[in-house]
């Protein structure tokens, strides 16, 4: 096959859809030779930041001159972007030799009467088998969904478990709690390995240290109270950590916590040979790049990109966004999946929206740009009739008046193509007006290629 029948094939497993559990992958592999248990790992999962601790992790590491691969999801700009060694993601012809041998053992699975694998485990087994022959020192490994039968959890013990903030997602799989999806996300955990723990909520929290002390597993809880922000100018941020101090090129405030996650676990690596000097810890933090993540992609106007596609990740967005363009209205280009909590993620948007582009996200799952008007709508009159509410209140109980301020209905309009959307949004800015692009990874990519950034 060369690149573009491998590719024609991957897509065309998705319809045997997202099945978790690990039988097929791990028969895939074992015809493959194994090579996953070859390797050393960082597994990392979470609900957000994963990919920004990941991408901190390998930049720190291949500064320190170690061959390091990494493999998130989903793909960003390009299908082999998703896997990589250092800098440098997987070369085309690379990819299409080892898809050739992959489609040839997947035949023979379905010839003695086994499942095929889903389009996930495929890419999985891609990125393992390539780090193996790469002869890869450590393979940072992003976890696709949840955790426990999650494909990239057949993996033996890693040197080091992550655990990035867990929120509300995929409720539909992973459950409807913050128990029940900490103990999917918790399945990554092996005796043998240590856990590098992002501060969660109580009741998430509970969940995994219960099965980390089940599992015999040190714990390194991140503590945020020795770092201190000292700078943000647009282009790069500035933090102190423990008394030194760290630049980051990926912004947004949280990423520093991201980094700090990202240097526990660099701590914890260290015990087993993967020594890290201060210089290449300063100098990795500083160039490592991750596109997608509150990026600034012009100025005049300022255009922003965020992946934040649910709850938590959207009130990150609002918080950073309030922090840096303090009193500014927003013109928000939203698309959004039908799975999401949508309409929670709206109210948090609409105090700082100037106006709504919406679009349809090029999924099967997407909610229509018409529908999300409609959403919108919805949310502002219930902010309405509970301002009327509290104003009634007020006044039955004779305190003093209550200002009531009548709901600002903001303008929605919706665009057949993201590129109309944003056209359109450029349009109408002023050089210091605000542009935000966000809601999901499935059509931020093509706001980045708008603006010419392929890298």
């Amino acid at each position: 096959m060369n690149y573009e029948e491998a590719l024609s094939y991957i897509e065309n497993t998705q319809k045997f859809g997202s099945i978790l559990g690990l039988e097929r992958i791990a028969k895939l592999l074992e015809m493959m030779g194994n090579p996953q248990k070859k390797l050393k790992f960082i597994h990392v999962a979470g609900t957000n930041g994963k990919g920004s601790t990941c991408a901190f992790m390998q930049s720190v590491l291949t500064q320190a001159g170690y061959k390091v691969g990494m493999y998130t999801s989903p793909s960003f700009l390009r299908f082999t972007d998703r896997i990589r060694i250092g800098k440098e993601e997987m070369d085309e012809d690379r990819m299409a030799e080892i898809m050739t041998r992959i489609k040839y053992n997947i035949e023979e699975m379905v010839l003695s009467g086994l499942q095929s694998p889903t389009e996930f485990e495929i890419i999985t087994a891609l990125g393992l088998v390539y780090f193996y022959e790469e002869n890869c020192d450590l393979v940072i490994l992003e976890v696709g969904l949840g955790g426990r039968l999650d494909s990239t959890n057949v993996i033996e013990a890693p040197l080091v478990s992550v655990i990035t903030p867990i929120d509300y997602d995929h409720m539909d799989i992973l459950g409807s709690t913050l128990e029940e999806i900490a103990g999917e996300k918790a399945g990554i955990l092996k005796a043998g390995s240590e856990l590098v723990l992002y501060p969660q909520k109580k009741e998430a929290e509970k969940v995994i240290l219960k099965k980390a002390e089940e599992l015999q597993i040190p714990v390194h809880k991140v503590s945020f109270r020795d770092s201190r922000v000292l700078k943000f100018d647009g282009l790069y941020q500035k933090f102190s950590y423990e008394g030194e101090e760290y630049r980051l090129s990926i912004l947004g405030e949280h990423q520093i916590k991201n980094a700090l996650v990202a240097i526990e676990a660099l701590y914890a690596l260290e015990k087993h040979g993967f020594r890290v000097p201060h210089e290449s810890l300063v100098r990795g933090l500083s160039v490592a790049k991750w596109p997608g993540r509150f990026e600034i992609l012009q100025i005049e106007p300022t255009v922003i990109i965020d992946g934040a596609h649910n709850l938590q990740g959207v009130q990150v967005l609002k918080s950073n966004l309030m922090k840096y363009y303090r009193g500014k209205k927003i013109t928000i280009i939203l698309g959004v999946l039908k799975d999401k909590m949508y309409r929670e993620m709206i109210r948090e948007l609409l105090p700082l929206a100037k106006n709504f582009k919406l679009i349809t996200v090029n999924n099967v799952r997407a909610l229509p740009a018409e529908a999300i008007s409609e959403e919108i709508r919805k949310v502002e009159e219930e902010i309405h009739e509970e301002s009327a509410a509290k104003a009634a209140s007020q006044k039955k109980k004779r305190k003093k008046e209550f200002d009531f301020e009548e709901v600002s209905y903001v303008r929605k309009e919706c665009f057949a193509t993201v590129e109309e959307a944003v056209d359109s949004a450029l349009n109408e800015s002023e050089p210091d007006d605000i542009i935000c692009a966000l809601g999901s990874l499935y059509y931020i990519p093509e706001v980045h290629r708008y603006f010419g950034e392929e890298d």
